[in-house]
């Protein structure tokens, strides 16, 4: 077995050396026993704040439970390596390198880290940029005041003879136009600058609607209870709308939770665990088993909470390519609002409606981390001659088991910050590959 996949053996060696139960070690870390069970049998892929909890409760480093600290610095030298065209590091003296030269081993897997850091903040900038409406407000304001200015200078030097009243006025023109241009460059410098930051100001409904589903981790447990129904949806609706959240936002959040209340009525949370510890997380045998349809399946995973079933990750996008719903897997980083990669699977179904398809994955660039991505897409709403039909693809995101070594598909997160070169499905350059 890989040496990353014996997480699990060390969280139980370690448990067992310290001579706490099983049943302790899952209190104190927040998650259900019968998860820790499948984590030390290795059943399950472990990390973040899970990995973390169990860690400080064990009272060990992360890195100690993950890999030790051999294994990490040259897991570290090999994600720097990346996959070279060419002539490329010695791969097969990494571990001499390592060990003659441990410091500069060090400093290599810092730069590494360091420059995905940047990467990452180049990722957020592009994708507001992109997809940003306060942004292009912003610069269309910027834009506006600049031509006025502009306009207003050049009559006052081409006309030779002006009067007073008028001049007056035009300098009075030229005053508030630049105060108007100050204001605008001032607050889109401020905007800019908070762009990297995720604890930013929201700035559209949809935001604002991600930005509830995440506070609440995507698990809501007032829609959860056996009695739960519409009133809820609404009550819980009004108390965001107390507490701040724009009218469009209120209705994106209001179909979601609709949806989510729907979902959680076909798949009851206590039912649908005793499936998944019977089961595991297998999407398929899952809706063969309790009946309910793909889609329906890869959303309650989605909102069940990650001390029950694990990290799980989940995108929906209507036949346009936009992002309804997004969250997001640790390692596999997703546009805000659309332009994602074409090659991903999330889009392949949108042509095949009903036809599940299930992919190994990696985003080129990031670490070399493989995710399991399985996608369907389903026809929704009303179906006549007048009406077109329409089709939401899911696209359902687990860490890797690393039990089978199938093929992996190298894509991107959107080609404007895609590292692949010679890509069929690139529809602009990449300012990652060639530069500004």
């Amino acid at each position: 077995m890989p040496n990353r996949l014996m997480i699990g053996t060390r969280i139980r060696e370690r448990r067992v050396l310290s001579g706490i139960r099983q049943s302790d070690l899952a209190r104190q870390a927040g998650i259900s026993p019968s998860y820790l069970n499948l984590i030390e049998h290795n059943h399950r892929r472990i990390g973040g704040k899970t990995l973390l909890k169990l860690a400080e409760v064990l009272d060990v480093e992360p890195s100690l439970l993950s890999d030790g600290a051999e294994a990490t610095l040259l897991a570290g030298l090999r994600e720097a390596a990346g996959e070279p065209d060419g002539e490329g590091p010695e791969l097969s003296r990494i571990e001499e390198f390592a060990g003659r030269f441990p410091g500069w081993a060090s400093l290599l897997n810092e730069l590494c880290r360091r420059n995905q850091a940047l990467e990452r903040t180049i990722e957020t900038l592009t994708d507001r940029l992109a997809h940003d409406p306060f942004l292009a407000d912003s610069l269309h304001e910027v834009i506006s005041s600049v031509t006025a200015i502009r306009s207003t200078s050049s009559i006052l030097v081409e006309t030779e003879s002006l009067e007073p009243e008028w001049q007056a006025r035009f300098h009075r023109n030229i005053n508030e136009d630049s105060a108007r241009l100050t204001e605008g460059a001032q607050a889109l410098v401020r905007y800019l600058e908070a762009a990297p930051n995720k604890e930013a100001e929201v700035q559209s409904p949809q935001d604002e609607m991600h930005a509830y589903l995440a506070a609440r981790e995507h698990h809501v447990a007032e829609l959860e209870r056996d009695m739960a129904g519409p009133r809820d949806v609404a009550r819980l609706v009004e108390a965001a709308a107390a507490q701040g959240m724009s009218s469009p936002a209120q209705s994106l959040t209001r179909d979601v939770l609709s949806r989510y209340l729907d979902d959680a009525r076909a798949l009851p949370k206590r039912a649908f665990l005793s499936h998944i510890e019977a089961i595991g997380l297998k999407p398929a045998e899952l809706a063969e088993a309790t009946g309910a349809d793909m889609a329906c399946v890869f959303r309650r995973l989605a909102t069940l909470p990650e001390a029950e079933v694990g990290p799980v990750g989940l995108v929906v996008c209507d036949t346009s390519g936009t992002f309804l719903l997004r969250k997001p897997l640790d390692g596999f980083a997703m546009p805000r609002i659309a332009g994602a990669c074409a090659l991903w699977p999330l889009f392949q179904v949108l042509g095949q409606p009903q036809r599940p398809t299930r992919l190994r994955l990696r985003q080129a660039g990031r670490g070399g981390e493989v995710v399991e991505a399985f996608a369907v897409a389903v026809p929704t709403g009303p179906v006549s001659f007048e009406h077109p039909p329409l089709t939401l693809a899911h696209m359902l995101l687990l860490p890797d088991p690393g039990e089978t070594a199938g093929k992996v598909r190298e894509l991107g997160v959107s080609c404007r910050i895609c590292p692949i070169k010679d890509c069929v499905a690139r529809r602009e350059p990449s300012i990652i590959a060639e530069g500004f």
